[in-house]
């Protein structure tokens, strides 16, 4: 597919474009950006209060401009997604709706060195509700001398537990090894034990295909500011199963911009919730991130979606395996370990590379010599070659950079 490389602003190393492999920390600023931001400025200071209703972009609406490009990302019917707050923030709204817990069925398996915010909030959300995290909370680690889970034993261990897990919540993809889960065989197997299924999809969401509506995932939510380029610490995204909308048994906690969009400047006494996942928002939409968030989303529309970024993703990340592989056998020792799986459906763009010596010194020569990555104690650099603005000439310049430090004398 075309490259969209000069459709981002790239930090410089020695006057020339780094080599920016760190996407799945936070991904490259749009050259739009600027421009969608100061555009609000300008309706901000033309218009005031009258924003929010005339102009080419009235803010009521505003986040309906992206739904259907962020559905189309995540694989969901347009009323199912919606975008709100910051990530943590909605994990936690949406688990006062789908962590229901009772004396019998209470238990939560999630996988096993996950990012540390899901971590505490769903050890904060247990003790909430009055359980220990060390008796609730079940963390499914991999099998003794392996990397990564293996997907028969998430299976078993949410069949062995099927007579008390209330939740199923795992990472679309670890942050730390790149792994990235069956979501579909993950929250059948949940379901079919009376479990809700729900996924923080922070370093899936625009890396990967996702079918969270036909997977019938119950819940999810996603940070914008890795893979779908929206800024640091951009605006969340919200999917909701549409089985849910009619659900007047689930708990939510409400806020005036949940409330139905038709009656909401009516002010009524009552809440009466919005249509879809719409209904789980609380606050008022925060324009200038959701300004950034157009910006970047307007490029996946360009790019005619997640499907073909996703095929060059595919070749770009086969191709820098083949580089690091290609690295080992020359130096005759296996100096690097990918401790990424393999194959192609279990992974996205992230490669996650153990050091087996000087692993610092060859994260701080790859720095010095205008390669951004990101660096994971106590050995690893994870490289994530990005579909959208990374090419395959950067991946051997990667390789020719990781070559010079080897030959040095690593």
């Amino acid at each position: 597919m075309k490259d969209f490389h000069s459709k981002f602003l790239v930090p410089k190393h020695k006057g020339k474009d780094a080599i920016y492999f760190c996407g799945n920390s936070l991904g490259l600023q749009p050259v739009t950006a600027q421009q969608y931001v100061n555009d609000q400025f300008g309706n901000w200071k033309d218009l005031a209060i009258e924003g929010f209703f005339a102009g080419d972009d009235p803010w009521l609406g505003y986040h309906k401009k992206l739904t259907g490009t962020l559905a189309g990302i995540v694989g969901a019917k347009n009323e199912e997604v919606t975008i709100m707050n910051s990530l943590t923030v909605n994990l936690h709204l949406l688990l006062v709706s789908f962590y229901k817990p009772t004396q019998k069925r209470f238990k939560i398996l999630m996988e096993g060195g996950a990012f540390p915010s899901d971590q505490y909030a769903l050890a904060s959300q247990v003790r909430f509700h009055g359980y220990d995290p060390k008796g609730a909370i079940i963390e499914l680690f991999p099998r003794l001398g392996e990397d990564t889970l293996r997907t028969e034993d998430i299976l078993k261990t949410i069949d062995d537990n099927k007579d008390e897990l209330a939740l199923v919540l795992f990472g679309g993809i670890n942050y730390y090894t790149g792994q990235c889960f069956d979501m579909a065989a993950i929250t059948k197997a949940g379901h079919s034990v009376g479990a809700i299924a729900g996924f923080d999809l922070a370093h899936a969401a625009g890396n990967v295909v996702l079918k969270l509506h036909d997977w019938d995932v119950d819940f999810a939510c996603w940070c914008s500011y890795k893979y779908m380029n929206s800024g640091p610490g951009g605006i969340s995204g919200v999917f909701v199963n549409e089985k849910y909308f009619n659900n007047d048994t689930l708990h939510r906690f409400a806020g005036w911009w949940g409330h139905r969009e038709d009656r909401r400047f009516l002010m009524p006494p009552q809440f009466e919730a919005d249509r879809g996942a719409a209904g789980w928002q609380v606050s008022t939409s925060p324009i200038m991130l959701l300004a950034l968030h157009k910006a970047a989303l307007d490029i996946f529309e360009q790019a005619g979606g997640i499907e073909p970024l996703r095929k060059k993703s595919e070749l770009l990340t086969a191709y820098l395996e083949f580089i690091i592989n290609e690295i080992n056998e020359a130096n005759g020792d296996q100096l690097f370990k990918i401790i990424t799986p393999k194959n192609k459906q279990e992974r996205g763009c992230q490669l996650s590379i153990v050091c087996k010596q000087n692993a610092k010194a060859t994260f701080n020569y790859l720095t010095d010599n205008g390669v951004i990555g990101d660096w994971r104690e106590p050995n690893v650099i994870r490289i994530s070659p990005v579909p959208l603005y990374n090419n395959f000439k950067q991946v051997f310049e990667f390789g020719q950079i990781l070559s010079e430090f080897v030959a040095g004398g690593l």
